[in-house]
């Protein structure tokens, strides 16, 4: 998501931070790069020109600066008006006091509007506010099913009707249904159409109409670019839509969705879809996204993620173990699973300042390697994990062997592990702070292989 933008805003700013001193000309030029670089990431055209008029508008002065540089005053002000482009700040669900609180999903077929039902039911549930989910797509009989299972999965309530087709009668009993079991919000996942039509928008108002909802998020492709923006003010001007949500914002979009929906419809993104897994929504910062695409990072949505990730009691547990009898590779395995619970990698990395998709590419991280060095842990008697040094050559050709890995990488790791335990003893009696894996910055695990 915005690797290609960022890499280009990136290189503009680092000529421009590069200068002592800025001229007026400086500035022009450097603008002028980004608007080719927002245009190229299918930006909205009109929300570019109005963007730039306010950037150089607030840099009319940078030039003259002394106490602060140039260059890092002008990226504050791109960053502000990027977060501003983007909404300018956190919306989240809007929710009435008198349970339950209803949430209509909208928009085209294929855009991923069932899977983003399931993954705001479950994130809902994580919070504290029991959901329940309605199939109300009586089109598509795979949308019931899908919906049906993702509920199994995630344990939440699925009402559902194969036998009606009527949409209206089916939301209204599923409220019913809530009402009873006193859930505190209701899903309502509609039916999707290839393109924009009289019919659906009807249905949809009718629905509208019954339900009154809370709430009606309309669900773009983050990969269709200005067609979802496009679409988006279809339904907006149709129903008055109160959110967005961009779904497949991990594959390779150019941004210019996320970039123009909120100014042409002034309808904030309130969670972005940031990958195939149920747990892969993200509530939408507009300063922190901002922040993202020109690399300062996001280390509160990566303290929030870790917050919701790690276990506070098993920590301390492990923590208190480990000052107490040294670091063990049980210890270690413990510590990267936890870890493993933040998301991929690369993922977590984009997160921290100054880090880039070029950067990222260098350091060849791969996703299979967490796996690789937990199959080599989990290959090993309990007693090897507890005593590392009792691990013989033919001991390690026979984990090799069990783990399906070249006794060289057994080798990498333990002799990685055996200098982690000694830089943990340097500070203070087995560590007493996060665990670290070796030979990666950060302490994230070294790249496995023979190169």
């Amino acid at each position: 998501m915005f690797d290609e933008l960022s890499e280009k805003l990136d290189a503009v700013f680092s000529r421009l931070r590069g200068r002592g001193v800025l001229t007026e000309a400086d500035i022009k030029e450097g603008m002028r790069e980004v608007r080719r670089v927002l245009l190229e990431a299918d930006v909205n055209f009109a929300l570019t020109r109005e963007f730039l008029e306010r950037v150089e508008a607030k840099a009319a002065g940078v030039a003259a600066l002394r106490s602060v540089s140039p260059g890092q005053q002008l990226v504050k002000i791109v960053h502000d008006e990027l977060a501003a482009m983007l909404g300018e700040k956190r919306e989240g669900l809007r929710i009435g006091t008198v349970p339950p609180g209803i949430v209509l999903m909208v928009g085209l077929q294929g855009s991923g509007k069932t899977t983003t039902a399931a993954k705001l039911a479950r994130k809902l549930k994580a919070e504290g506010k029991p959901p329940r989910l309605v199939a109300a797509d009586v089109y598509r009989p795979a949308a019931i099913d899908e919906l049906e299972t993702l509920g199994v999965q995630i344990d939440v309530p699925v009402f559902l009707d194969r036998e009606s087709k009527d949409v209206v009668k089916i939301a209204k009993r599923g409220i019913e249904e809530a009402r009873r079991n006193r859930d505190r919000v209701v899903i309502i996942d509609t039916a999707g159409r290839l393109q924009i039509d009289d019919d659906m928008m009807n249905e949809l108002r009718r629905l509208k109409e019954a339900v009154k909802p809370d709430e009606i998020l309309f669900v773009a492709d983050g990969m269709t670019g200005q067609d979802a923006v496009k679409i988006a003010k279809g339904f907006d001007d149709a129903l008055g839509i109160t959110g967005v949500v961009l779904t497949k914002m991990d594959g390779d979009a150019r941004g210019g969705a996320a970039l123009s929906i909120y100014g042409v419809t002034k309808k904030p993104i309130k969670y972005i879809g940031v990958g195939e897994k149920i747990d892969a929504l993200e509530e939408f910062h507009p300063e922190r996204m901002a922040g993202r695409i020109l690399q300062m990072g996001d280390i509160v949505s990566l303290v929030e993620k870790a917050q919701g990730a790690f276990d506070e009691e098993e920590s301390k547990k492990l923590e208190k173990k480990v000052k107490r009898e040294g670091l063990d590779l049980e210890d270690f395995l413990t510590s990267m699973r936890q870890m493993q619970k933040l998301g991929p990698l690369e993922g977590v990395l984009k997160m921290l300042p100054g880090v880039n998709a070029k950067m990222l590419k260098q350091a060849n991280i791969d996703p299979k390697r967490m796996k690789h060095i937990e199959a080599i842990v989990l290959s090993m008697t309990k007693e090897e994990r507890k005593t590392p040094g009792i691990l013989t050559g033919s001991r390690r050709a026979r984990i090799s062997k069990g783990c399906g890995r070249p006794v060289s990488e057994v080798n990498r790791l333990l002799e990685q592990f055996r200098e982690m335990q000694k830089m943990m003893k340097k500070m203070g009696k087995g560590g007493g702070g996060r665990m670290q894996f070796p030979g990666m910055p950060g302490g994230m695990p070294p790249r496995m292989g023979g190169r």
